[in-house]
């Protein structure tokens, strides 16, 4: 059991000036006659009256101990338990480059991407998954977390342009494993999609995969778009955007040999439907066992206290207004 709010308890120090009074009042409460001997009455039995008038003094402190315990508001919860499960840590890492907008997935690669990562997400419910966005430059759009709604409310607000127009594969790759290198989980994943080629950054990618490897850090690449050629956005002089066909050009051999460095596996993902499955693949190779401790829900229970103040509070009335009624 535990209290809600202890600093009430502090109150029972009033119990202090109430005893101190009651005996103070009770020395003083019978009148006095001088008579030469008291001989006579020594030896006269006391009524169990005069005794139960001090109980009623008890039964009123205990109604206001009562009081004090519900005002600190008593509560019980149930004991931590230990549960076995399945469940890793995960970061996603998405390739937020202009080039993301290519129309070869439904309706934009972005938009797709956004789409299936936030049902992978939502899927992982024993998982901590991180996010990391990377472009010219990669930041941690959302650290570790269990919590599956903030996960899925900030995928759905990624926007494009946020990061500049490059692609930094090795920095997306080292930001992650920052985030996710300290975890409790024995089995760490990154998921890596891009859409291009490593052209900006201060890491190289090699060198980035080296570094996961090294802290035991599995990597998945997914290599997005079609084969042959996709509608890429391009700005005219009069800053109207316009989709022209271009060649899709993705640095396979490089995304390859990241993931067989770390223990992964690489994948293309030429639609949306691929897309699904190479996720699907992806939540059916990472499978680890784990404890998770949960806590159930905390509930007040101040009732017992309130029904034995009532008792009190009864039993003193009836006791002051019948068998010790005194006459004013």
């Amino acid at each position: 059991m535990q209290l809600a709010h202890p600093g009430y308890l502090w109150l029972f120090l009033l119990f202090i000036p109430l005893i101190a009074w009651y005996v103070l009042k009770h020395r003083n409460a019978h009148p006095a006659l001088e008579v030469s001997t008291v001989n006579p009455f020594a030896k006269l039995h006391r009524s169990y009256k005069e005794y139960l008038l001090h109980f009623l003094f008890i039964l009123r402190l205990v109604t206001i101990a009562c009081i004090i315990i519900i005002l600190a508001r008593p509560q019980t919860r149930d004991s931590w338990r230990t549960t076995n499960t399945e469940g890793i840590d995960i970061v996603l890492a998405l390739d937020v480059s202009p080039s993301m907008l290519a129309r070869d997935f439904k309706p934009d690669r972005l938009e797709a991407a956004k789409e299936v990562a936030a049902n992978f997400v939502n899927s992982r419910e024993n998982d901590n998954v991180g996010l990391v966005l990377f472009a010219n430059e990669s930041f941690t759009g959302v650290p570790m977390t269990m919590d599956r709604a903030v996960l899925t409310n900030y995928i759905q607000g990624i926007e494009m342009g946020m990061l500049g127009n490059a692609t930094a594969i090795g920095d997306g790759i080292v930001t992650s494993v920052n985030r996710i290198k300290d975890g409790q989980a024995k089995s760490k994943t990154i998921i890596l999609l891009t859409d291009g080629s490593n052209n900006a950054g201060n890491v190289a990618p090699l060198t980035a995969a080296e570094i996961a490897r090294k802290y035991g850090i599995k990597i998945y690449t997914i290599g997005i778009g079609t084969n042959g050629t996709a509608l890429y956005p391009q700005q005219d002089y009069f800053g109207k955007i316009e989709y022209v066909p271009q060649e899709v050009v993705i640095d396979e051999e490089t995304l390859k040999e990241i993931a067989s460095t770390t223990g992964g596996k690489y994948f293309r993902a030429t639609g949306n439907n691929v897309l699904e499955d190479v996720f699907e693949q992806i939540d059916q190779l990472e499978k680890t066992a784990m404890n998770i401790r949960n806590f159930s829900h905390t509930e007040d229970n101040y009732m017992i206290w309130a029904w034995i103040a009532f008792g009190c509070l009864v039993l003193q009335l009836l006791m002051r207004y019948t068998i010790l009624r005194t006459i004013p």
